[in-house]
């Protein structure tokens, strides 16, 4: 897994609907989670440890939501962002703008199709440290010249090198078979890269390895997708990441960092 997980215990978690609000009816319409939950929540973080998934598995199937921020007032929302949409009962919403080292409040909220709401008591997480880069990372904003598909025009390719760990580039059922290319613009001398890769609650579209061709030459790697940057030593301008295994599904990349010598 490319992702730093801590695992959570949870003693009273619930979700209730998208937005953080009441729902009109006072305390007694809302049930705890514990009558629904089927699991602990972990979280995944990214490199920089500015983006973290949470997961959590209920008994039923309900729309999920999550209030966080730093302080007990909260102030920001995620929601579950599943390609199916609606209720279900794997989830993982993700959770934007986090800073590295830092203890985060949290609410987990949900509602079911009875209209039923799940809301958890105030809970608290913390961010690992940022995972260190190798060297300039000069891919964001670069062109993407070639991409085997896209899901939707939501999930783009160039989310890939946009620098934004909120984004995510996923192909439309590619598998093993996703590619993207990106013209780094000059020659460049490489020193390292990292592929944070995509994922479903459901354990597909997690690319394990990839290569990199450079130029159109040989096929370097393949290279594991294990949370740390990747060690390499190449120059070149245009590269193309090949998913070589992967669970399935629509793989894709969060976001794939190059990071130059300079």
């Amino acid at each position: 897994m490319q992702a730093v997980r801590t695992a959570i215990t949870v003693a009273l978690l619930a979700l209730v609907a998208a937005a953080c609000g009441d729902s009109g009816g006072g305390d007694a319409d809302i049930r705890p989670f514990e009558d629904i939950a089927t699991s602990d929540v972990t979280f995944e973080y990214n490199g920089p440890a500015t983006v973290g998934r949470l997961f959590v598995t209920t008994g039923v199937d309900v729309v999920c939501a999550v209030a966080f921020g730093e302080t007990e007032d909260l102030g920001m929302i995620a929601t579950d962002d599943d390609m199916a949409g609606g209720a279900h009962a794997d989830h993982a919403p993700r959770l934007a703008g986090l800073q590295p080292e830092t203890e985060y409040f949290f609410r987990l909220q949900g509602v079911d199709a009875r209209g039923t709401l799940y809301r958890s008591e105030l809970m608290t997480f913390t961010t690992p440290e940022a995972v260190a880069a190798t060297g300039l990372n000069v891919a964001p904003n670069r062109a993407t010249v070639a991409s085997s598909s896209e899901f939707s025009e939501a999930f783009a390719a160039e989310n890939a090198v946009d620098g934004d760990f909120a984004t995510e580039w996923s192909s439309a059922g590619d598998g093993d078979d996703a590619f993207l290319e990106v013209d780094l613009g000059e020659t460049t001398e490489v020193v390292g890269v990292h592929y944070h890769t995509r994922q479903m609650t459901d354990g597909t579209a997690i690319a394990e390895s990839f290569t990199i061709t450079v130029d159109g030459g040989e096929p370097l790697g393949p290279f594991p997708i294990d949370g740390q940057p990747t060690e390499v030593a190449f120059t070149g301008r245009v590269l193309r990441f090949d998913v070589e295994r992967s669970t399935g599904g629509n793989t894709g990349a969060v976001e794939i960092e190059v990071f130059s010598a300079g």
